[in-house]
């Protein structure tokens, strides 16, 4: 019998990350006009991007309960304990499916060992849990050793992001209309959070150099721990590396970490955040 982690593709890891680690991860749903995609499988972050940038609006759709039930069953099949670590069920549904699919598979497979964590997490904050949990399993640790890692950094991981054009945020309702357009004119960029798996405003800072700034500044104000330089830090961007690796060589400079995560962020998310998008994850407290 094996240990096997299942997450969604709203953890924006890099691939290398997830099957070094063994790890299956089922694709969003990603919509562009009446035609549906699979986040990463058959459409990829930057052609979501680009035609955002011409103008397209996409949406997305929760994994339904039938993606996850096949899966289950598969790994049911193989005598596999099976740990699904889910993206926040305060953004999307899918962990809603994911319980679903868990109650219909046990109803067949009674004795069928399905365990569902709810991150409360996103992007790479969302990622960072899964490769904390999947660095256990890989490490030789046990089911409850994993749960518990997860469950760890699920509460620990801080979230700080902002997005390059605020109107991508009211396109999703987080922010209205007039605020939109004010921010668009003054060249305002939010920074927000994930706050309990909500999307929550923190501040609003006039100027791209700026915000890079006080997101490093918030990691110290925000931080539990004294010593960063042994934390992991998960960077992901909407399609521009550049600012990524920038605000990466200031947390470098300030902090003297030296362990990175940088990857796109992916259809299911970006779809919504938007090109030029920028966050910043990495865990308050140490384990």
């Amino acid at each position: 019998m094996s240990i096997k982690i299942i997450c969604d593709s709203a953890c924006d890891l890099p691939a290398s990350i997830i099957d070094d680690l063994g790890i299956e991860e089922l694709p969003i749903v990603v919509i562009k006009g009446e035609k549906e995609y699979f986040d990463k499988v058959n459409i990829e972050p930057v052609e979501v991007y680009n035609s955002m940038r011409d103008g397209e609006v996409f949406k997305t759709a929760q994994i339904t309960p039938i993606t996850f039930e096949n899966s289950f069953e598969r790994h049911i099949k193989n005598g596999d304990e099976i740990i699904y670590i889910g993206f926040s069920s305060g953004l999307s549904s899918t962990f809603q499916s994911a319980n679903i699919a868990k109650l219909s598979v046990q109803e067949k497979h009674p004795d069928a060992d399905i365990t569902i964590i709810d991150t409360k997490a996103a992007s790479g904050g969302y990622g960072l849990v899964v490769y904390e949990a999947g660095m256990t399993l890989k490490n030789g640790g046990t089911k409850e050793e994993i749960i518990e890692t997860a469950e760890f950094f699920s509460k620990n991981i801080d979230h700080i992001f902002t997005v390059d054009n605020i109107e991508y945020l009211y396109r999703g309702g987080r922010v209205s209309r007039t605020n939109a357009i004010l921010g668009g004119m003054l060249n305002i960029k939010p920074i927000l959070e994930v706050n309990d798996g909500k999307l929550i405003p923190l501040e609003k800072i006039r100027g791209k150099n700026k915000v890079l700034k006080r997101m490093v500044e918030l990691v110290e104000e925000r931080n539990i721990d004294s010593d960063l330089s042994n934390t992991i830090f998960c960077i992901t961007h909407g399609d521009d590396l550049e600012t990524a690796e920038k605000l990466k060589s200031m947390i470098s400079e300030k902090y003297g970490a030296k362990d990175f995560i940088v990857n796109h962020i992916g259809g299911a998310i970006g779809a919504h955040v938007g090109p030029g998008s920028l966050t910043l994850f990495y865990s308050k407290r140490k384990r």
